[in-house]
């Protein structure tokens, strides 16, 4: 990017500097009574940066964009749909890492379309697994071919499965199965995957999407390896998780819209669901289901006001606290001085979508009190982040090419990648993440 493309947040850089600066100052008696142990170990961590003033303002300084020099695109093997010399095309990516018979496995996953198809609507085929050893590679399409010997190597789930329902054991819900009709053709389509390795069983979270019969947040349990193959988990025979409310677009039927962008997080022996909309649930023991079933719990977040909608909630753990990600839309307006506003603004005329950010918060406990949210990065919305085999965290990106900034003609070839970005912990006393900084930067 140029300075002109970011260059409405300048004149905000400079008010950040100044706020900066007596932050820095009132620091100072307190810094000078500090021992040379505690003054290392204060610089041995970047600093947190003064938020933009008032609460909902969005952060949008280069430095807090995934970056050639902080951040790249996987090289995943290509399926022979995908184009020569383009990355895999994806939305919402996901990355992690495990430990498997003692050796690091890095898994990747995501929002796919089908060839001809511009986005991932009003239908695709389903989930595709990538594997490797390292994050950098090589990165390989999990071996299928054992289960589905004449299907598209690494496709552990669609709905084209359904043939493979049998009396007690399903494959692919009724809910989950295509239909059609006058207005959109073929529908159904699944989104946003995750790959969880939990209690030595490979677990899939996923959310069917707007298109679909019922839209929610699913669960698959492979009855193999990573490669499956999996199940419906029973709490999904019927319905998505949790309680249908009103949302969604227009031409979605009432009470088939559920909480999406379905979510896991464990510690322990113990593991929960992370829904949008605040709601989270406690799996049962027997992972087939959560508790309870209906009116779920929520986080305890210091929301914006007003609060937009967000997506894509994920619950990291780090430096011993818990980090809640978000997706939001920086939108712009006019200021009241004339200048350009960045905010996670909910939709209104005169405000444009620019970058789907990610925004986090930090807590002491899984459910909460939540800090107040800060920009984490630029652009790098829908994410997950994720601890590499060094120790090291890291965070996944897409570029969203539905609206904003990557939504441009001249920069679609560049949206919709599966990206990796490397964060910064500011330490136990600023405990936030943000992706990596510019050295000096900071």
């Amino acid at each position: 990017m140029n300075r002109s493309e970011t260059g409405a947040g300048l004149g905000r850089r400079a008010f950040l500097a100044g706020v900066g600066g007596a932050v820095a100052a009132a620091a100072l008696p307190a810094a000078a009574h500090a021992s040379p142990v505690e003054r290392a170990a204060a610089a041995a961590f970047p600093p947190n940066w003064p938020d933009p003033q008032p609460y909902g303002l969005a952060d949008t300084r280069e430095d807090l964009w995934p970056r050639d020099d902080n951040s790249f695109i996987l090289p995943l093997e290509r399926r022979p749909r995908d184009p020569e010399g383009r990355h895999v095309w994806m939305r919402d990516t996901y990355v992690n890492h495990f430990v498997v018979d003692g050796r690091p496995l890095y898994v990747a996953t995501g929002t796919t379309r089908v060839p001809e198809l511009d986005r991932a609507a009003p239908w695709n085929d389903g989930i595709f697994i990538w594997t490797s050893p390292s994050l950098r590679g090589p990165w390989r399409l999990v071996d299928t071919t054992g289960i589905r010997p004449d299907a598209e190597r690494g496709k552990v789930w669609s709905p084209e499965f359904v043939d493979e329902n049998t009396a007690g054991r399903t494959v692919v819900a009724p809910w989950q199965e295509y239909w059609y009709d006058q207005r959109f053709g073929k529908r159904g389509q699944v989104w946003a995957p995750e790959v969880h390795y939990f209690r030595d069983t490979w677990y899939i979270v996923a959310c069917m999407g707007d298109h679909s019969q019922k839209v929610g947040s699913f669960m698959l349990v492979s009855e193999g390896g990573i490669e499956g193959p999996y199940r419906v988990v029973e709490g999904n025979l019927e319905k998505p998780f949790g309680d249908p409310f009103v949302g969604g677009p227009a031409f979605i039927a009432p009470g088939a819209y559920h909480h999406i962008d379905g979510s896991m997080y464990t510690e322990g022996d113990a593991a929960w669901l992370v829904l949008h909309n605040d709601e989270f649930a406690r799996f049962r023991d027997d992972m087939e289901d959560i508790v309870p079933t209906t009116g779920l719990p929520t986080f305890r977040q210091t929301p914006y006001s007003p609060e937009p909608y967000l997506e894509g909630a994920y619950v990291y753990r780090y430096g011993g606290k818990y980090f809640l990600l978000h997706a939001a839309w920086d939108r712009t307006s006019v200021a009241s001085d004339g200048s350009v506003r960045y905010a996670y603004d909910p939709p209104a005329p005169g405000r444009t979508q620019y970058q789907y950010d990610a925004v986090v918060a930090v807590s002491d406990t899984f459910e909460g009190p939540y800090s107040p949210r800060w920009t984490s990065g630029v652009g790098a919305g829908h994410n997950n982040c994720f601890t590499d085999h060094g120790g090291k965290p890291w965070a996944t990106f897409f570029r969203n090419p539905n609206a904003g900034y990557w939504s441009d003609p001249s920069r679609l070839d560049e949206s919709a990648v599966p990206g990796v970005v490397r964060m910064e912990w500011t330490g136990p006393e600023g405990e936030r993440l943000y992706v990596q900084r510019r050295p000096g930067r900071a």
